[in-house]
């Protein structure tokens, strides 16, 4: 059997599939090849899927409507971001702390949705999420909340967010900044590839990772959640080139250039099985 079969033969068991935004359905307001075909596959054989970002900058509100305006028509209830997965985790610790957020304002809406007071001053927890309205001022202030010892959570660790024209720095450059200043780094970091936001995610799928896959462009956050049992794809549409491969300590399962072949290859399962 070759790869490419083979591949298609392992993807053909999967009861669960979680994709990655940024990168892999999309890059900045185009949508990427493959996409429509794929969620249609996966629609037309009532197949769980979810669309699994770390951006944590925009809500799950934020996210279908870019996707139904891209042309991909899905609900909210498809979508979970790490801002999500984080009002999680502190709900279950934390659930009536007041919290100092440096995030966007659909960040802090989603965490009043879980019941979180937001404040500016006296909080006793802070959470660093991916803030593109970020300024110098509430950097500061942040500092000072994690050097005073408060305790520190950051949504994911993506270092940058790619775009069409080239990379964004992401949250990881901002908890760089931080831990420069303060010594600190965040005491959790829910995102991929950590275990809160896939704890979180097949919580809500039902599925057993056994039997289920990821498909990302993040060597270290998409792949790195194969450490978890869970089934790699990565796609060449995005941040990782095939030469960044070699040299990561995380392999994927498979590789693929985009979601075009991913589909391809099921669609050709499909019709030999059938």
């Amino acid at each position: 059997m070759n790869q490419s079969l083979s591949l298609a033969s392992q993807l053909s068991q999967m009861r669960c599939f979680l994709m990655d935004m940024d990168g892999t359905v999309f890059l900045g307001e185009r949508l990427l090849p493959g996409a429509v075909e794929l969620v249609d596959y996966l629609e037309q054989r009532e197949i769980p899927y979810f669309f699994l970002t770390n951006n944590s900058s925009r809500s799950k509100a934020d996210y279908a409507q870019k996707l139904n305006r891209l042309g991909l028509t899905v609900s909210e209830q498809r979508i979970f971001t790490s801002g999500e997965a984080t009002a999680l985790y502190l709900k279950k610790r934390m659930p009536s702390a007041r919290l100092f957020i440096a995030g966007t304002d659909s960040l802090k809406e989603e965490f009043r949705q879980h019941g979180f007071e937001i404040v500016e001053e006296r909080p006793e927890a802070v959470v660093l999420g991916y803030d593109t309205t970020l300024t110098y001022n509430r950097l500061w202030k942040l500092c000072d909340f994690v050097r005073a010892g408060l305790p520190y959570f950051a949504t994911h660790p993506d270092i940058n967010c790619p775009t069409e024209n080239g990379f964004m720095p992401d949250i990881g450059a901002m908890i760089a900044f931080v831990q420069t200043s303060t010594g600190r780094q965040p005491d959790v970091i829910v995102g991929k590839p950590n275990p809160p936001i896939i704890e979180a995610v097949t919580a809500k799928s039902g599925i057993p990772l056994q039997f289920t896959v990821m498909i990302g462009d993040r060597l270290y956050t998409d792949i790195a959640l194969g450490r978890t049992g869970i089934t790699t794809v990565l796609v060449l549409s995005g941040e990782t080139k095939a030469a960044d491969v070699a040299g990561s300590p995380f392999q994927p399962d498979w590789i693929v250039d985009n979601l075009a072949e991913l589909y391809a290859l099921l669609s050709r399962a499909q019709s030999v099985s059938g």
